[in-house]
């Protein structure tokens, strides 16, 4: 077993991957820029390495500082979390190449899942259902044109490599393809577009769709277990902002297909760690597509540990550790996240500041992952979430009445913060009913 764990992150994410490497007896090691050298993450861990400026290329997102980081305490594995190097291949490969146990997938699945179309290859040859779409890189718009009339509008347009729904956007006809496609380009450019042309994949698009994903775990044995799924489909800006686990829009014929196709997806490229299969779901036709796969942690892992007794971080450092066992799920109750961001509850615009006030929700059910405290300032310089209410019952029913509750007990003040819209949502028939797709948060605005 390992004796100690860097967390090449910040905030809420590597404050909650902290609590479970200290959990099990291990050092545990922070590294931080110094923004955020007062944040909670940083004075709970057992020792801590302070990377540079604010920046994040300066800081969280340079290598050599990271993994110097590792060998100045003597850490002896490197958990990366989400977002920043958590799906970096080159930087997974240098840090197994320093002798540092990488707790993470093998850096070769990274690669491979890391580019949509790739991906989406590489699945549908493994059997995994996937929406039509190009098979090769489209670089220009005129391609992109003929492209879209063979696959038939309305068509989702997206850069091939990144992740999280950023540059999408969907076309339903050539007038709206010319800017879906700028849109994409620009996308393809920030994530290292050669110059060859932007990297750009077309697929069609579904409507009325829920997002829905598969958490998977693989084993050290080479098997790949499936951990139950999450709806994600409440969404801003193809971005998530609350998911429950297990969807209330799956028949359980189709949970057990999304299932095994997920273990197909994992067992295609070899996977070891935690992973999350993501698929879009056409509700009127009770079918599924694959999306993407993230070789990662998800933000909204919590809800798959509440309903499953998992705890994701310490399989994952188990599975790196290379301990053998076996593991047998049966997810039982709901549980719902609700991603507390520093923003607008009207417009999503980021709103940061100095938080005067910070009470948050205790209770049966209730779990917090927080990055922040009262004193503490939330800067511009990241992603705003501040943390993850999430809440647990034995039914949908008992889940929600808690996280109205929840949300209502929840006190921020100083930034702006979302929590008027949770709540907003909590009261919305659509939601409440468990029958919505994709589309209902641009409907309540």
């Amino acid at each position: 077993m390992l004796d100690s764990v860097l967390v090449a992150n910040r905030g809420e994410i590597a404050r909650r991957v902290l609590r479970t490497v200290r959990g099990m007896g291990l050092r545990a090691v922070a590294v931080h820029s110094e923004a955020d050298a007062d944040l909670p993450f940083v004075t709970e861990a057992d020792d801590a390495v302070l990377l540079g400026p604010a920046a994040p290329a300066q800081s969280y997102l340079d290598t050599a500082k990271v993994i110097e980081a590792a060998r100045a305490t003597g850490a002896r594995a490197i958990h990366p979390g989400y977002g920043f190097l958590s799906e970096n291949a080159a930087f997974a490969r240098a840090v197994v190449d320093a002798g540092l146990v990488w707790i993470g997938p093998d850096p070769a699945a990274i690669e491979r899942m890391g580019d949509k179309i790739n991906a989406r290859n590489l699945m549908e040859e493994a059997g995994v259902p996937v929406a039509a779409g190009t098979r090769e890189p489209v670089s220009d718009l005129d391609a992109a044109a003929r492209a879209a009339r063979e696959i038939g509008y309305p068509v989702m347009v997206k850069a091939a490599g990144g992740g999280g729904g950023i540059g999408m956007g969907v076309a339903r006809d050539d007038a709206s393809l010319a800017k879906a496609f700028e849109q994409a380009s620009r996308a393809a450019a920030r994530f290292g577009g050669s110059g060859a042309g932007p990297a750009i994949l077309l697929e069609r698009y579904i409507e009325r769709a829920r997002h829905v994903e598969v958490q998977i775990l693989g084993l050290a044995d080479g098997t790949v277990v499936a951990l139950g799924e999450r709806d994600c489909s409440v969404q801003r800006r193809h971005q998530k902002v609350v998911e429950e686990s297990p969807s209330p829009g799956l028949t359980p014929e189709l949970r057990e297909r999304m299932l095994a196709a997920a273990v197909r997806a994992g067992e295609a490229v070899a996977y070891r760690g935690a992973g999350t299969v993501e698929c879009l779901v056409d509700a009127d036709a009770q079918d599924f597509v694959f999306l993407e796969m993230n070789t990662r942690l998800q933000v909204e892992h919590p809800v798959t540990e509440l309903v499953t007794g998992l705890d994701l971080v310490e399989h994952q450092i188990r599975v790196a550790a290379g301990e053998v066992y076996g593991l047998e799920v049966r997810p039982r109750g709901h549980a719902i996240e609700f991603r507390v961001y520093a923003e607008d509850p009207k417009r999503f615009l980021p709103g940061p500041g100095k938080i005067d006030v910070w009470e948050e929700p205790s209770g049966e059910g209730i779990r917090v992952d927080s990055g922040y405290t009262a004193g503490n300032t939330v800067t511009p310089f990241y992603d705003p979430l501040m943390a993850k209410l999430c809440v647990y019952g034995e039914t949908r029913e008992e889940a929600l009445a808690r996280g109205r509750e929840a949300v209502a007990a929840f006190r921020v003040e100083g930034p702006k913060n979302n929590l008027p819209f949770c709540a907003e949502l909590l009261d919305h028939p659509d939601f409440v009913s468990g029958d919505y797709d994709t589309g209902l948060v641009s409907r309540m605005r």
